[in-house]
């Protein structure tokens, strides 16, 4: 997924996931908008799953994704946490995570429209 994001014109500092998501922290410049890159990262990561057949059933994103900007002086705090993904959900879920971030950056959201099966 880094290497994706590479290709689309950004520089990925770190992806780290668990079963169910996956975060990416990466540098992005104006020119570029986060709608394409996400496209290219999930078009062309999922179809590398599926043709080499590393999940049981055909694998597929959900729809949407989240994007958070975060400054300079965040980027070490921001880097550490997605590389400890592993041991921060055996206390967290991705569920509870995702809705403290909406309400840390004030994201107003109804919660009908947040995770629902890959369409």
């Amino acid at each position: 997924m880094g290497n994706l994001i590479n290709q689309s014109n950004c520089k990925t500092m770190i992806v780290n996931g668990v079963e169910d998501h996956v975060h990416c922290l990466f540098s992005i410049k104006p020119v570029v908008s986060v709608s394409d890159v996400m496209k290219n990262v999930k078009a062309k990561s999922s179809k590398y799953i599926n043709d080499h057949s590393l999940t049981r059933d055909r694998f597929e994103w959900q729809r949407g994704y989240g994007v958070f900007s975060y400054n300079q002086s965040q980027l070490d705090g921001v880097y550490h946490y997605i590389q400890n993904q592993e041991e921060h959900h055996k206390k967290k879920t991705f569920h509870s995570e995702y809705i403290n971030l909406l309400k840390t950056f004030r994201i107003d959201y109804n919660e009908q429209y947040l995770f629902h099966d890959a369409l």
